[in-house]
């Protein structure tokens, strides 16, 4: 008869083997297709997160909300002091000039802004 105890630890390895190659999703429910780069930085605390998703017309969403370039902006200007970091995930084909009126906008309020990639397979 198989013990309890070994069967248990098998269960735990292979528990903590599928948390550990999951992905895990800033935002749910939107799927974004990041463009890749072979550099990553670390994880900023407290950053706020703008997703654009680039169907027929791109579409901002901040704070799970769909909102325009000028609601965003408001959004941004009221904001606490302390969550001065911007990170946008923006996919692919979304155009650069609206990746660029967001980062100018935040840029503009005081925000530090990252562009959010996957990371490159060498």
């Amino acid at each position: 008869m198989i013990g309890v105890i070994p069967v248990i630890n098998v269960l735990f390895l292979v528990v903590i083997f599928f948390a550990m190659s999951s992905r895990f999703v800033l935002q749910p429910g939107l799927a974004v297709n990041l463009p890749g780069s072979a550099f990553t930085l670390e994880p900023r605390p407290n950053a706020q997160l703008v997703s654009v998703i680039s169907a027929p017309t791109p579409t901002i969403y901040h704070r799970n909300r769909k909102v325009g370039i000028a609601e965003l902006a408001e959004q941004l200007r009221h904001s606490a002091k302390e969550d001065r970091s911007l990170i946008i995930r923006a996919d692919r084909g979304t155009p650069v000039e609206t990746v660029m009126q967001i980062m100018n906008e935040a840029l503009g309020q005081g925000f530090s802004v990252v562009l959010a990639t996957n990371r490159e397979r060498r």
